[in-house]
């Protein structure tokens, strides 16, 4: 009987939801983190969670916002009984092996953490500077990158969001969802049962945002204030929940960083893939119900290799090429009834602020292969002339009025495939005539590896999160970037808070192209580098 009532007060204790706990400092000045069952303990839908505190910031990890079966939509989570302990990272959504392994300069830059994989990967993480307090905090909403097929809310150091929700007094979110094969293959041509199958993956995303309107208030948080950002793959999910109608009032503002997408896959295009990867697994449409005992990894596997033969299908058929094909959201008429940007954006995105932009050097050749790193401009020539033809002499003219005092290496190393297709988005989002749009390009170039990362492909994302110094492997952690960082995620808060950025940031036009130049000194630029764009755009095979 003793023993009972001890555990009841226990339990009692455990239950009792508590205000914000201040974090204490250690002998060496590190912040202490403060987790016991009484600590950090928040009322959900499906039960309570307790996290942690550190350095003043409560941190949930892994908490359940839906579940599903395979190829099937979600549902929401299995309630619990008592206090669920949420402090480490849920499972992240089952993938290929990582291929940038390969490269330690990359493999040290990046610091991957891809966690552990399970397919019940509906999870979401939160960092917030108060619960239980009845305040109404922007949410700000992260959507992860590595397209549709890898990735987690957990894989870089840059998308930690204690510094960012400690500096704006928001709410940062971070999530996992189903991908590849699990998230996007569609079956929906064996049945009504599969008719979600192919937008599992966006339906999942949809159902986090749905449980973030529901269950966020408790966590200091305020849903009629959120604002999804997300980059690269990210950045194409931001982008497509703009046009998807189960995702209207979840979330008032959007930013898309290096990942504007203006088209999803067709549905004919979708169920071709579905259709060969019953083939290449010798599984009749009578036995469909046989790819639920495939494993993973022989489910991947097939379904890459179906992705191959469709798209060599198409090509054959159509003549021509269609770099839609693979693993992605498709127009179904329901999830997404039309595609995001083409030719119009949808009307339930028409009082949605944005923020739009890309890298300059985004996936810059040098970066990856030190072989072309301070390449001489004979060299640099000899590659333009195998790329563009007779149009080199004019895409030098045109790069060096966009650029001048430009390094040869530039001319290989600036993007030209992101941007173009940002402005389209940028166009397309501002002729809309409702909530204004803003553009830019991020410069700064980190000095690690001796400047070999110039500003590639994801460099922005520790500035934005405030995180240059956690990330320092990728940025440096020098005081030039920790300054940068402090005025760029600024921009994020402000954008978050009150859908402007800052009165410094001009919104974007067609006309004037106004884009803010992230770098040492940020500034505002109107479209310099028009004329190189539409001469890339115009060239054949570019157009995007």
């Amino acid at each position: 009987m003793k023993t009972n009532l001890i555990l009841c007060a226990i339990l009692i204790a455990a239950m009792t939801s508590c205000s914000p706990a201040k974090t204490e400092k250690s002998a060496t000045g590190n912040p202490e983190i403060l987790a016991s069952e009484s600590t950090a303990v928040v009322d959900t839908e499906s039960g309570k969670v307790a996290g942690y505190v550190s350095d003043g910031i409560h941190i949930y990890k892994g908490i359940p916002y839906a579940k599903a079966a395979r190829f099937m939509a979600p549902e929401p989570a299995d309630k619990w009984e008592g206090v669920r302990s949420c402090r480490h990272y849920g499972p992240t959504s089952p993938q290929g092996a990582r291929q940038g392994y390969a490269s330690d300069e990359t493999a040290f830059a990046f610091d991957w953490d891809d966690g552990y994989t399970g397919e019940d990967c509906q999870r979401v993480n939160i960092w917030t500077p108060g619960i239980n307090d009845g305040k109404k905090r922007p949410v700000m909403v992260w959507l992860h990158g590595g397209g549709y097929s890898a990735g987690s809310g957990q894989e870089l150091p840059s998308y930690d969001g204690t510094a960012l929700a400690r500096k704006g007094d928001v709410v940062v979110v971070t999530l996992n969802h189903r991908l590849n094969v699990l998230g996007f293959l569609d079956l929906s041509a064996f049945g009504d049962k599969y008719a979600d199958s192919g937008n599992a993956g966006l339906l999942d995303i949809i159902a986090a945002l749905q449980w973030v309107h529901n269950n966020i208030g408790n966590f200091g948080g305020d849903p009629g204030n959120v604002t999804i950002f997300g980059q690269s793959g990210g950045g194409s999910k931001v982008s497509t929940l703009t046009a998807t109608p189960a995702a209207a009032g979840l979330f008032h503002k959007a930013i898309v960083q290096s990942g504007s997408t203006l088209r999803s896959m067709d549905k004919d295009d979708s169920q071709a893939i579905g259709i060969a990867m019953l083939d290449e697994l010798g599984i009749a449409p009578s036995q469909i119900e046989k790819l639920n005992d495939v494993p993973y990894a022989d489910l991947l596997d097939a379904g890459n290799r179906a992705i191959a033969r469709a798209k060599a299908d198409y090509e054959k058929k159509n003549g021509q090429a269609n770099i839609l094909f693979g693993w992605g959201p498709n127009v179904d008429g329901k999830t997404l009834p039309a595609h995001p940007f083409d030719p119009a954006p949808s009307e339930q995105s028409r009082d949605i602020p944005m923020i739009i932009g890309s890298t300059i050097n985004e996936f810059a050749p040098s970066v990856y292969v030190p072989a072309l790193r301070n390449l001489s401009e004979e060299k640099v020539m000899e590659m333009l002339r195998a790329q563009y033809g007779d149009h080199t002499d004019a895409y030098v003219e045109a790069f060096a009025k966009a650029y001048p005092g430009y390094k040869p290496n530039d001319l290989i190393d600036t993007d030209v495939i992101f941007r173009p297709t940002a402005i389209k988005q940028a166009d397309i989002k501002a002729r809309q005539g409702g909530a204004p749009v803003w553009m830019y390009v991020f410069e700064w170039q980190s000095p690690v590896l001796d400047g070999a990362l110039k500003a590639t492909h994801c460099m922005e994302i520790p500035f934005v999160f405030n995180n240059a110094d956690r990330h320092a492997s990728m940025t440096g952690g020098g005081a030039d970037a920790m300054a940068l960082a402090d005025r760029m995620s600024q921009a994020w808060i402000n954008f978050a808070r009150t859908g402007n950025p800052g009165d410094n940031w001009t919104p974007y036009t067609p006309e004037e192209g106004a884009t803010m130049y992230w770098n040492s000194t940020d500034e505002v630029r109107n479209a310099p580098d028009r004329e190189l764009l539409q001469l890339v755009d115009s060239l054949p095979g570019r157009r995007l």
